[in-house]
């Protein structure tokens, strides 16, 4: 559940609107179908904006001249945020994109008095006849990254930044801590919580406590290459997060967690085009490519936990496997999932416990 908290001052020669927000092109002609993305933050060259920018791009090389696409960036998730969306459908838009969690109440309420406008939500929870959510199975490359990361710790200790204490971060943790422990019961993980999404000085603070407290491998859940580069310059491990930001610390860098949004983003807009559009849910994962652990570091992981990762990959591509499949018990020991059973989705996006090796309380 997102949301990136990245306002940073418009781009020479984009049009500003009167909340300091861009427009990075014009609203489409009358007569070409309109596809608005709506951004916290600015794209720049890694993390959550980008890799959904990254998506908005797949849209445009597929569709061509077939629609206009319209990006906003630097909107915040407060009422800014609906006059935003409130201009876009005013200027037909066809389809409306809030990419960040804390645009659902701003943009459902725009949703309501457009309805032949299509509104998409990110991570969000709530429905409505044309307003649909989605999201990515962000937790099933966390686990991918887990195994890695049991193989390379020297010290059995993870360590996790992360963002705000949601469903969403508390899944990622998890999966990362079962992945690690399916190959290496010993392993335990450290988490700090930033309370941003976005805070490259506090993530950078995080990182070197949870260094300083042990952890050799580091993951995180929040938007900045921090934490990366952080581990470059200590001389440990850790994965770039929702896009591959291996620049940043080639040498500590494992892999990336990517979350490939234009899988959906292509998807969805075709079927708006065709009048086939339907507002269920789309939690959309490893079967699907849109989420991936890229570009694996062959020199630090080694072989055969290369081979335990694609084994697990495939495990969940196929479908026949689950990342939260029992028996899995809570940091207090007891079975939580029992063998036999998989946490469903309503459970998930209510997840608000740990599994047994992380370790500490869950903030309050």
């Amino acid at each position: 559940m997102k949301r990136r908290n990245l306002l940073t001052a418009a781009a020479l020669g984009t049009l500003s609107l009167s909340l300091g927000v861009t427009l990075t092109q014009s609203a489409q002609a009358a007569d070409v179908p309109g596809v608005a993305f709506v951004y916290l933050g600015n794209p720049g060259d890694a993390g959550w904006t980008y890799a959904h920018d990254q998506g908005s791009k797949e849209v445009e090389a597929k569709f061509g001249s077939k629609i206009k696409v319209t990006r906003v960036e630097n909107v915040p998730e407060s009422a800014d945020s609906e006059r935003v969306f409130r201009d876009l459908a005013n200027k037909g838009n066809k389809i409306i994109i809030g990419s960040s969690f804390g645009y659902q109440d701003f943009e459902l309420k725009v949703a309501k008095d457009f309805p032949d406008t299509v509104f998409l939500h990110a991570t969000g929870y709530k429905k409505a006849p044309n307003f649909g959510t989605y999201d990515v199975r962000m937790y099933q490359g966390a686990y991918l990254a887990g195994v890695a990361a049991g193989y390379v710790t020297k010290t059995n200790t993870l360590g996790f930044v992360a963002s705000v204490p949601i469903p969403e971060v508390i899944r990622n943790i998890n999966a990362y801590t079962l992945g690690a422990r399916s190959v290496n019961p010993k392993v335990h993980t450290k988490v700090i919580w930033i309370n941003s999404w976005f805070d490259p000085g506090k993530e950078k603070q995080a990182a070197e406590t949870l260094i300083g407290q042990g952890a050799d491998v580091l993951l995180q859940n929040t938007d900045s290459s921090a934490t990366l580069a952080t581990a470059s310059e200590k001389h440990v491990h850790a994965f770039g997060w929702d896009s591959d930001m291996k620049k940043f610390g080639p040498d500590a860098h494992l892999g990336s967690v990517v979350g490939n949004w234009g899988v959906y983003y292509t998807a969805v807009v075709q079927q708006v085009l065709d009048g086939k559009w339907k507002n269920d849910p789309v939690w959309w994962g490893i079967p699907q490519k849109a989420v991936s652990l890229d570009d694996l570091n062959t020199s630090a992981i080694p072989a055969n936990a290369l081979k335990d990762v694609a084994a697990k990959r495939d495990q969940i591509a196929s479908g026949k496997w689950d990342v939260f499949a029992g028996p899995i018990k809570d940091q207090t020991g007891n079975v939580t999932v029992p063998a036999g059973k998989t946490l469903g989705d309503p459970e998930l996006q209510r997840l608000n416990w740990y599994v047994e090796g992380v370790d500490g309380d869950l903030p309050k």
